[in-house]
């Protein structure tokens, strides 16, 4: 067993865990970049990733090599001083399951240990590769063939293991867990549930016991949810992994536990014994959850003064909109504050530990309009806590969700095939185009002791990138208008601001190679925010333009970056020729919602980044073309998934849907 790597290395040369070290800081004790000579920051090399849909992901460095799995988890290792591209691994996805390139967008990062590097794929495989080579060293497969888990979280290492969740809560009846393994072997060491299954089968452990007792009804047809996607923090001190569990499946509670109750372990912080994966404790952030509110963000050590005692504490800032602070010996809540505008509680209560909820804040008496939406006021990017300056610093958002379950047949809801976004909520909650004033973001420093902003800087755009601070006194992020920018860590002064070409959400890292303290980030506009559709797209970055790109900065770097291609307005393509049929666009927008087009191309056609347009698009006005592209696969290998189950009269709907969607799109850019 050997965690140094992971749990001091207080010289800081390395970036070896997805939060740096164990404590998942995201803090650099490196400080030859500071807040004096920010200023003299320039670009040391870049290393050019165009054949990569994705690259909003969190590197690793690790002995001068930086490590990232950008797109389909396609694993590269790069000269971390030279931008030189030393090897590279693809689990080809596309050959071994192209259906799952439906599923989301690609990995969000990636593991380090005893030179193996560790990523999971969308089709449920976790891999070892050998991190000198980049050969395989092993594959487990985590999930079971044909169900909708996937995986686009990093793993976690410690002790010779690698733990791995996964995703898959909307598109079908999935029971979430997590799964260890030996990290020489691949072989699974334990497993440990998040949900009870069927009472019927017996129950895996005590815990899965206790928590059946908070469900009602026949949860276990739904699966009930809880997944595991992103966040997973270890703890040296106590030997602990900290998991943070996701939302109920489906969303409305009415459905899933229909009499009530907690739900346990949804949205939870969850402590379980690192060696045998048995329960040590949790704490619930939000009981009986009905508002896709995950915990699933990031989870923070640290030991602080509270009170005038020295505490050992997590730290978390989940979707729905409070700072906790809880106690990791035995996960009692210490304190909870609202850090951006929430509606659907009024506080949370000390004496109890759970929230004051508003009145209908469940929708029982009707529609609602509720703060934070679903997509929360933190989301999966990584919040950073400095130790010097005693603050966290959030990737806030601002933003309102429409909850109603109006016209949803409650007592036999069941799963379509497809996607089932807000699952047993109205339909009404899709819009034809979301507004682009829906979300702000911001920023927001935080003191966890005192539970209060310390500043705030608003950012562009609806989604603010990950974060890194350092002992030079600063903080690092980028933002949807493609700025690397940095900020004094103890008040918020802007102190330097770097073009990267392209909207950028990744968080940046430090780290050494020789005596030269390098950041490394990596540029490019996509990940989750291009389902958003016209909330990103405005920001201007259409398709494929733009560069994505492995960025490195030094002081007094030499490199110059080739022009980048502009922000450019939208041109759809209107053919005069075309006459639309209004109950085949309608039929094809329905088409478009149950395929998961939103994914990739955005809600309403309105393509947020990632994908080409569909309304700029030729290949739509052909019919060979799209039948060529959509059902027969053509374009797989770069991606686009195909759809073999679709009919000539759905694919002749989907065309009307997007020639419509063009049309009006060049009215109103008349009007």
């Amino acid at each position: 067993m050997d965690n140094n790597l992971l749990a001091s290395d207080p010289e800081g040369a390395n970036w070896a865990g997805y939060g740096r070290t164990f404590d998942e800081q995201r803090y650099s004790p490196l400080d030859q970049i500071n807040a004096d000579n920010v200023k003299n920051l320039s670009l040391a090399s870049y290393l050019d990733l165009a054949d990569m849909h994705s690259v909003t992901t969190v590197p690793l460095a690790v002995d001068g090599i930086v490590y990232f799995a950008a797109g389909y988890s396609v694993i590269h290792a790069v000269d971390g001083k030279t931008g030189k591209l030393l090897w590279r691994y693809d689990p080809e996805l596309w050959k071994t399951h192209p259906d799952m390139l439906r599923r989301a967008w690609g990995s969000r990062g990636l593991a380090f240990w005893k030179g193996h590097i560790y990523v999971g794929t969308m089709d449920g495989r976790l891999l070892a590769v050998d991190a000198g080579t980049g050969e395989l060293v092993w594959s487990a497969t985590t999930t079971e063939e044909g169900d909708s888990r996937y995986i686009t979280g990093a793993p976690r290492v410690f002790n010779d293991k690698v733990i791995i969740g996964h995703g898959g809560a909307e598109y079908g009846a999935v029971r979430g867990y997590v799964t260890a393994y030996d990290a020489m072997t691949g072989k699974q060491a334990w497993r440990f549930y998040i949900t009870p299954g069927n009472p019927a089968d017996g129950f895996e452990n005590e815990a899965m016991a206790m928590a059946a007792k908070t469900w009602t009804g026949e949860w276990w047809k739904f699966g009930g949810g809880g997944t595991v996607w992103n966040a997973m923090t270890y703890d040296p001190e106590y030997n602990r992994i900290y998991l943070g569990t996701g939302n109920g499946a489906p969303w409305n509670r009415k459905i899933r536990s229909p009499g009530g109750g907690d739900n346990l372990f949804l949205c939870s912080v969850l402590a379980l014994d690192a060696d045998t994966g048995e329960y040590v404790w949790h704490y619930q952030t939000n009981p009986g959850e009905t508002w896709d509110y995950n915990s699933s963000m990031d989870m923070v050590l640290a030991t602080m003064e509270l009170e005038g005692k020295q505490r050992k504490v997590l730290m978390h800032a989940p979707k729905n909109g409070f700072f906790y602070v809880l106690d990791r010996e035995d996960g009692q809540l210490i304190s909870a504050e609202k850090f951006a505008k929430v509606t659907w509680a009024e506080k949370i209560d000390l004496s109890t530990g759970r929230p004051v909820e508003s009145p209908n804040a469940r929708y029982e008496d009707g529609p609602v309009l509720i703060w934070p939406g679903d997509t929360g006021a933190h989301s999966w990017h990584p919040m950073a806590f400095n130790p010097q300056t005693g603050l966290a610093y959030i990737p806030a958002r601002e933003v309102f969700g429409y909850y109603s379950d109006e016209g949803v047949d409650i007592e036999n809801w069941a799963y379509e095939p497809g996607f089932q976004f807000a699952n047993g909520l109205s339909t009404k909650v899709r819009s034809e185009e979301v507004p682009t004033d829906l979300a702000t973001s911001a920023l927001l420093a935080w003191n966890p002791v005192t539970q209060q902003e310390a500043w705030r800087i608003p950012t562009p755009g609806a989604f603010g990138g990950g974060i890194m601070t350092s002992a030079g006194n600063l903080v690092m992020q980028a933002d949807p208008e493609g700025k690397l920018n940095a900020y004094r860590a103890d008040n918020g002064e802007l102190l330097w601001s770097y073009d990267l070409g392209v909207g950028s959400l990744s968080p940046p890292i430090t780290y050494l190679v020789g005596d030269t303290q390098y950041v490394s980030i990596l540029a490019g506009w996509a990940g989750s925010v291009q389902a958003f559709g016209a909330l990103t797209a405005k920001e201007g970055w259409v398709g494929r333009q733009q560069p994505r790109r492995l960025m490195t900065f030094a002081l007094n770097g030499k490199a110059e970056l080739p022009k980048s291609q502009p922000q450019q307005p939208l041109s759809p393509i209107v053919d005069a020729g075309f006459k639309i049929d209004a109950q085949k666009a309608a039929r094809g927008q329905a088409v478009y919602a149950a395929k998961n087009c939103i994914i990739c191309h955005g809600v309403g056609a309105v393509a947020g980044g990632y994908a080409p347009d569909l309304r700029a698009s030729p290949i739509p006005l052909s019919v060979a073309g799209f039948t060529a592209v959509v059902r027969e696969g053509a374009l797989l290998q770069r991606g686009m998934p195909s759809f073999s189950e679709l009919r000539d009269d759905e694919l002749e709907a989907m065309r009307h849907y997007i020639r419509r969607r063009a049309h009006e799109t060049a009215a109103a850019s008349v009007d």
